[in-house]
């Protein structure tokens, strides 16, 4: 969320940014709807001063004992309006604080501005593309040569866009995730945090899926909130707290289940695990000073590299440019790793600072040294999500025969240096 005093006094750069972000949004209703509160605010004040004086002039008839039923009439009418006055500013209240919900936030200077992915930057890469003998197999493919993957059954049991893994393909999801969150804690000084899988409105409120992106959420019939990624609840853990300088900054990571509906997705990736309704994913956050968010996004994208770095797997780390950027971001670098199945980078990792974007939605402060009251800046990353690094595996690891040879860093959690097809798949 913006602060709406900023937001009024740049009026000029909150439409050139939201010009930029490609949005419609007008700021025309904030600015009706701040008028009009203060002119209730003013309204409210000069009866508040009529009431004063004509309390005085009461005192006054009565002590000298002259009629004062008229004045008592004339303050009897105020009182009314002054109590009408309440309501009416709550209800201008919550509608500028809704219209400021739908808000985007606003980029950094150093985000190029452009309309779409075609003006994203690459800033770096890293890595050699493997190169085969034979026309590499794309995941979907290999897994069910392998007879690991099993789409039919996933889609029997719960629908498209779910999928059963089976044997050594399991073990790898399983391995991956202890990996990357050996990897996150005792090398980059991540606290593991194992959060809830379901949350309520007001902590999908604070990180800003709600009100904007609810129709990507699954909810449960008694309010809660499946989570789409574990941002979510590690995010909140801070909801509504003032936190002391000395507490900061936090670096928090978590693997969990992720739920997304994927409303208006429909028929992108409908093939393979590039696009699931569940999956897995490790979830870098970091809460920290906002003078320091910038370096900490700089870090926090490297510590997602490092697992890719650690996999041999060639990536691509891209800044996103303005019209491309998520809702709440102010700037994000997407992190894409090589799929030789499909000839293509794709997103394997998305790193993002918030700046005070939900600091300000959660009510999540901190006293500095001087004791002044400032909003913390949230940061975010995937650290990274399981199920694709999975398919990078599969893809960059695959042998002409089927057969999927095991990073050197996975052998000793998987036991194992290649995974072979299975005789059945009953």
């Amino acid at each position: 969320m913006l602060d709406l005093k900023w937001l009024l006094d740049n009026t000029d750069a909150v439409k050139t940014a939201l010009k930029h972000r490609n949005s419609d949004l007008s700021l025309d209703g904030i600015l009706e709807l701040n008028n009009r509160r203060k002119t209730l605010q003013q309204e409210f004040d000069n009866l508040r001063a009529v009431q004063n004086q004509k309390s005085k002039e009461i005192a006054t008839l009565q002590k000298d004992k002259k009629d004062a039923k008229a004045v008592i009439d004339e303050m009897q009418s105020v009182a009314k309006r002054v109590k009408e006055i309440g309501p009416e500013q709550t209800e201008v209240e919550e509608k500028l604080r809704q219209i400021l919900l739908t808000l985007p936030n606003i980029p950094q200077a150093s985000v190029p501005v452009g309309a779409d992915e075609h003006a994203n930057v690459v800033v770096r890469e890293w890595g050699g593309k493997p190169e085969f003998t034979f026309t590499p197999r794309e995941h979907w493919d290999l897994g069910e040569k392998l007879g690991l993957l099993d789409f039919e059954r996933g889609a029997k049991i719960a629908g498209a866009r779910f999928t059963l893994y089976r044997g050594a393909l399991a073990k790898l999801e399983r391995a991956l995730s202890h990996f990357m969150l050996d990897v996150h804690t005792r090398e980059h000084g991540y606290e593991e945090i194992l959060p809830p899988y379901l949350v309520n409105a007001d902590s999908a409120l604070g990180t800003g899926q709600l009100p904007k992106f609810e129709d990507d959420l699954f909810k449960t019939t008694t309010g809660y909130y499946l989570i789409p990624t574990a941002e979510v609840p590690v995010t909140n853990i801070y909801r509504g707290e003032t936190l002391l300088v000395t507490d900061l900054p936090k670096h928090m990571c978590a693997h969990t289940p992720c739920f997304r509906s994927e409303a208006g997705s429909a028929g992108k990736d409908t093939r393979g695990l590039i696009r699931q309704h569940q999956f897995n994913k490790v979830e870098l956050v970091k809460i920290v000073r906002p003078e320091n968010s910038e370096a900490e996004l700089e870090a926090l994208t490297l510590d997602a590299e490092k697992i890719l770095q650690l996999l041999g797997l060639s990536y691509r780390t891209i800044v996103l440019c303005t019209g491309d950027m998520g809702f709440g971001s102010a700037k994000t670098y997407d992190i894409e790793v090589w799929l030789p199945g499909q000839n293509a980078y794709r997103e394997i990792s998305s790193c993002s600072n918030f700046e005070a974007f939900q600091a300000r939605r959660m009510n999540t402060r901190f006293k500095d040294e001087a004791g002044k009251m400032q909003f913390v800046h949230t940061l975010n990353g995937s650290g990274l999500a399981v199920g694709r690094t999975l398919v990078a595996i599969l893809e960059n690891y695959q042998k002409a025969d089927g057969s999927i040879s095991v990073p050197e860093v996975l052998r000793g959690f998987m036991g194992m240096a290649e995974i072979t097809p299975i005789k059945s798949v009953g």
